[in-house]
């Protein structure tokens, strides 16, 4: 079962790579201009997620899937690799799995000279533990 946050996540990795959140039933479509803020989630990216939430937003679904943000936040749905391109799927966890990949209609993507999206990661956490694996190897 996908968790809230690994929806969260799911969307803020789609939306670094361009992919925008229709809403609406499809009437428009939304995409934060920055989706990180250092160790966190952007205020435009947690505007966003609100509004995907919100009831008043109708049907939402990532820009190339058909399933809906309501729908993957169901018991149905888990958050996988994709075996093309290692960005988070929603895959069934019971019947037939999701047609395509969002990476499906990204005609430059995998694109391993880049940097993959992530989620946001605490710096000086990850510093102090690359620091304790150097001073461990030292000895």
């Amino acid at each position: 079962m996908a968790t809230k946050q690994e929806v969260k996540a799911y969307l803020a990795y789609w939306f670094q790579l361009g992919k925008k959140v229709i809403v609406g039933n499809g009437k428009a479509s939304i995409m934060p201009k920055s989706v990180l803020d250092g160790d966190r989630y952007s205020t435009e990216f947690e505007e966003c997620w609100e509004q995907i939430l919100s009831q008043e937003s109708g049907d939402c679904y990532l820009e190339g899937t058909e399933e809906t943000i309501a729908q993957l936040l169901t018991s149905t749905w888990d958050m996988l690799p994709c075996c093309r391109c290692t960005m988070p799927v929603a895959t069934r966890n019971l019947g037939m799995p999701a047609l395509l990949c969002p990476c499906n209609d990204l005609w430059n993507w995998p694109n391993t000279e880049l940097p993959t999206p992530r989620t946001p990661i605490k710096t000086q956490e990850q510093l102090k533990i690359i620091h304790a694996r150097l001073l461990d190897n030292s000895v």
